[in-house]
């Protein structure tokens, strides 16, 4: 029963608690990250085909037009 009306008990369970609750924000940022990375590299060949065929097409119309090559 001391230990629900000891505040130095009470004290010291928040502190901990809070480490706890930073370790576990940590890890969910962490988590949050590498799943950023493993979509960035999946998706990244997909993205960079699209934009070469789109930069293509424009290569080709500004070509027809007399405009030259317009993709660096």
């Amino acid at each position: 029963m001391t230990e629900y009306t000891d505040p130095t008990t009470s004290s010291e369970r928040t502190r901990s608690e809070r480490g706890a609750s930073a370790v576990e924000y940590g890890l969910l940022i962490a988590g949050i990250a590498a799943i950023i990375v493993v979509a960035v590299v999946a998706l990244g060949p997909v993205v960079k085909n699209a934009f070469t065929g789109t930069c293509s097409a424009m290569t080709g119309a500004a070509t027809a037009v007399g405009a030259g090559n317009t993709c660096s």
